[in-house]
């Protein structure tokens, strides 16, 4: 899978021109980190998403800016990286679990985590008339918390945006 993202990205490097998929987005994501998904373009090739997500035992905020490239000869089709940061809440109960690959241990008694994130994957946008785009994407992270552990995670996801043109 992995290998796959990353020669639709190669692919979508090499392509020419791009207007913005749309002004902005309001959807689901679904995966490691799960919640509220918004994306508004403030260029024709960058735009910012904003996740309010939870993930086993707690919740994050995560804010990302995003380059935007098409992929060649696949109207609808576009490839996108990035990075950005979050912010993250854990309340504490008492067990430990791999989720997603995230590493989730319980006994983070209240901690929060500050964490840098990158962002890579692909979009498509249903036709003109259609207001609704599908993303798949990796968005693996490090954090750091108050109780002095460091997590890094993949943090795959599937989403599903209504689009405001």
């Amino acid at each position: 899978m992995y290998g796959f993202i990353l020669g639709i990205i190669v692919t979508g490097l090499f392509a020419s021109e791009l207007r913005a998929q749309y002004s902005t987005g309001f959807g689901l994501r679904l995966g490691g980190t799960s919640g509220l998904d918004v994306k508004h373009f403030y260029k024709p090739s960058k735009a910012f998403e904003g996740i309010i997500g939870t993930f086993g035992n707690g919740i994050s905020f995560t804010g990302l800016i995003e380059k935007y490239s098409p992929v060649y000869n696949a109207e609808g089709l576009y490839v996108y990286y990035g990075g950005g940061a979050h912010l993250a809440f854990y309340n504490g109960k008492s067990r430990y679990y791999s989720y997603f690959g995230r590493e989730i241990n319980y006994y983070k008694n209240n901690d929060v985590g500050l964490g840098i994130n990158g962002i890579v994957g692909l979009e498509y946008r249903l036709p003109d008339d259609i207001p609704i785009s599908f993303s798949l994407d990796l968005k693996p992270f490090i954090e750091l918390g108050t109780g002095g552990y460091v997590t890094f995670a993949p943090d795959p996801s599937l989403g599903i945006k209504f689009i405001i043109r």
